[in-house]
């Protein structure tokens, strides 16, 4: 197997992790993380459901990775995310030393694995990944997409139906 075809295989994954994300009402985001072909761990947003804002999909990864190899520092693997990491999943995929970062789709608000801001690759810390990005980059971008079109619809739907009881209520 090429590194393309596992790199495709494990973005899959990460994207099944994102559904999960998405099932629960969270902003869909998966990730995996990989050492010597083996899936270490997987996690996905849970900002919402934990009352957490580092319950980023790479955030749970990484800490569920540290406690199953029972330290924080994480060599020798891959960590494959659907969305490019902000500036605190990057800062933390230096510090446990991870070797490599592959993502789906670029993030032009928050990206801090190139698109925004770089840290990931800043030649001024004492650890860089290796950056492989655009990986299913269509797919990962249309379920985050689809995800926020439902969501503004249901948003839009539920201000109506408020607007509509406030108006039955004057009519009373």
């Amino acid at each position: 197997m090429s590194q393309l075809e596992r790199d495709i295989h494990y973005m899959k994954m990460a994207m099944d992790m994102a559904k999960k994300a998405e099932e629960k009402g969270e902003v869909p985001v998966g990730a995996v993380l990989v050492k010597d072909n083996e899936v270490i761990s997987a996690g996905f947003n849970f900002c919402i459901g934990l009352h957490d804002p580092s319950a980023h999909a790479e955030m749970q990864c990484l800490r569920q990775a540290g406690k199953i190899i029972e330290n924080y520092r994480l060599l020798d693997t891959t960590l494959y995310v659907t969305l490019e990491p902000c500036a605190m999943c990057a800062g933390a995929m230096v510090h446990s030393r991870v070797s490599r970062l592959v993502f789906g789709t670029h993030d032009d608000k928050t990206g801090a694995a190139g698109t925004v801001v770089d840290l990931v690759r800043h030649p001024a810390f004492n650890h860089q990944l290796e950056v492989t990005s655009g990986i299913l980059a269509l797919e990962c971008a249309e379920q985050l997409s689809q995800f926020f079109k439902r969501r503004r619809k249901e948003k839009k739907a539920l201000r109506q139906q408020q607007k509509l009881a406030s108006l039955q209520d004057l009519s009373e």
